[in-house]
């Protein structure tokens, strides 16, 4: 929301702040190089904040915070189910000083159900939520079994949501006048975000698998090794394959009755990758991409990392604005990397 604009005040613990701040290390550095006690973790979620810190288990720590509310839009709030009413700030609380408030919740399991008092963290609703039955190879493939994502989209997604949430819950607002109290649960959102994994279910009642690399409604659309290292191929529709099969010498392929469309590649995965394996190591990743780049087939080598992707051509002069300050604030000043739309910006970014 502070990227969009809002001024966001976090609410912390007096003393420890936010559990986050201590997730190192890497630690922020100071001006001198010297690692301060907040983590690098900590800044990815908290750029543009202001912080405060209260006791809310005290009158005083409660009035602020009412008084906080009576004059904000959305309050947003991550405690346990029924936490905050016990001190007198759950929203039907909050409503009589502001009818307009947006009250948003963000729990692992949500306000209704049996396990609503439960705690949650991402890297068990991806577990329980299906994320990890279908990331990673199969249980019999080298290194096969259930994998985490690299990072906490359990937590990220369900952000997302409330702040898709929020902004609705503003323009209703701005129809009616009226605040409401919005639901958002890690499980919830770990479910959705399953997208057409679920769908697959619904439609043939098995639940999906992992399949590593592969995609389960899509070939080819995977990486493959070259003579020298690997690319990843991504032929989304018919017409890409017939491009890529014409660009690779293999119009026949095309035209096979096993792989004339998707729904066919997909029947004959086995075949297709078998074939694509043999003919791609037959040039190097540098002679795909730039053959398959010309014929409009998207291709790329894989796999890069954080210093590849900060330094690339296209995201540095298309999407990335890097707010990494030469000298940090002694206040171990938020350092970040803030993907915004750069050309249609009037305003400042906020620092």
């Amino acid at each position: 929301m502070a990227d969009l604009g809002a001024e966001v005040i976090k609410v912390e613990r007096p003393g420890a702040g936010d559990d986050s701040r201590a997730f190192g290390p890497p630690w922020v550095k100071d001006r001198e190089g010297r690692d301060t006690k907040d983590s690098a973790y900590f800044t990815s979620a908290n750029r543009g904040k202001k912080s405060i810190t209260l006791n809310i288990a005290v009158a005083e720590g409660q009035a602020i915070v009412r008084e906080l509310a009576k004059k904000s839009d959305v309050l947003i709030e991550n405690y346990k189910y029924g936490d905050l009413a016990r001190y007198g700030l759950g929203y039907d609380d909050l409503k009589k000083i502001n009818p307009r408030l947006i009250y948003c919740s963000v729990t692992g399991f949500g306000q209704t159900g049996p396990y609503r008092e439960r705690p949650g963290y991402d890297f068990m609703i991806q577990g329980m939520g299906g994320m990890m039955s279908v990331t990673g190879e199969p249980d019999d493939a080298p290194g096969g079994g259930p994998q985490r994502a690299g990072v906490p989209i359990a937590d990220i997604i369900t952000g997302m949501y409330a702040s898709i949430a929020i902004c609705a819950a503003l323009a209703h607002r701005a129809e009616t006048g009226a605040g409401q109290h919005l639901d958002l649960a890690l499980l919830d959102s770990q479910i959705a975000l399953l997208a057409y994994q679920n769908t697959n279910f619904f439609s043939t009642g098995k639940p999906p698998k992992r399949i590593g690399n592969l995609h389960p409604n899509i070939v080819p659309y995977q990486p493959f090794r070259t003579k020298d290292g690997a690319v990843i191929l991504a032929c989304g529709n018919d017409n890409l394959f017939r491009k890529f099969c014409d660009a690779a010498g293999q119009s026949s392929l095309a035209s096979d009755p096993r792989f004339a469309s998707n729904g066919k590649r997909v029947e004959n995965r086995a075949e297709m990758t078998r074939l694509l394996g043999e003919i791609f190591k037959q040039r190097t990743t540098a002679e795909w991409v730039d053959l398959l780049e010309k014929a409009g087939v998207p291709a790329f080598s894989p796999i890069q990392d954080s210093r590849f992707y900060f330094n690339y051509h296209h995201t540095a002069a298309d999407t990335l604005d890097k707010i990494v300050p030469k000298e940090l604030a002694e206040n171990s000043a938020v350092v970040a990397v803030v993907a915004y739309a750069l050309a249609n910006m009037e305003r400042p970014l906020p620092r």
